[in-house]
């Protein structure tokens, strides 16, 4: 007879499951997916390795949920500060600004979602990462253009231009986070003055950015 597990038993997987989660996004905000390991999860959440594979077959099995665990974080952040804009121009902002702002402020974080190298199940999943991005942003552009707001253009060819340009514009200021991070000579004050600093200079170009590419009036030109 196959063995059936108790209600009991599956909650108590069920939250161990989700303690592992928590670490592991803990861990890829520190130390990126290079120290992500399972051993390194399982110290963080307090199980033994072996019981992490209960819940996990492998370390690519793991970096896809924790991927998407994070993503589907960002999108609702995202979503969310679209919905309190008004028309389309503001709420392509809204996309870009909110996007750029959370990076900013959790670089390492940033940094592994967006271009650390990884397994290629996490690259599969970037895709969906800047496909869910962009089709977000596309809706906003071909109703910009129904109402006359926007000049004629492919909305999903101008989305997918400008959520790959936002991402290799902030690359660079991402990749040059980690190391700072990571080193115990850097006090906590001076990482977060260098993360205002660029989110005030580079938020704001980018979005002043994808006004322009979209062909919309900037504010910033008044």
């Amino acid at each position: 007879m196959a063995y059936r597990r108790t209600p009991a038993v599956q909650a108590r997987l069920d939250a161990q499951r989700e303690a592992v989660l928590q670490s592991a996004v803990g861990l890829l905000a520190e130390r990126g997916y290079g120290g992500c390991t399972m051993a390194a999860v399982a110290d963080r959440a307090g199980i033994a390795t072996g019981s992490l594979y209960q819940h996990f077959a492998n370390k690519a099995e793991l970096s896809v949920q924790l991927f998407r665990r994070v993503v589907t974080r960002e999108i609702a952040a995202v979503n969310a500060a679209v919905a309190r804009r008004e028309t389309p121009e503001q709420r392509i902002a809204a996309v870009v600004e909110t996007f750029a702002a959370r990076a900013l402020r959790a670089p390492r974080l940033a940094y592994a979602l967006l271009v650390e190298p990884a397994d290629a199940v996490v690259d599969t999943e970037r895709l969906v990462f800047r496909r869910a991005f962009r089709d977000v942003i596309a809706t906003e552009i071909a109703a910009a253009v129904a109402s006359g707001r926007l000049p004629e253009q492919d909305p999903v060819l101008t989305a997918a231009a400008l959520v790959g340009a936002v991402g290799e514009a902030l690359a660079g200021p991402l990749a040059a986070a980690p190391a700072g991070q990571a080193d115990p000579t850097v006090e906590a004050a001076t990482v977060e003055t260098t993360t205002i600093e660029a989110t005030a200079e580079v938020v704001p170009a980018l979005v002043s950015f994808t006004l322009r590419a979209l062909g919309g009036r900037d504010d910033s030109d008044a």
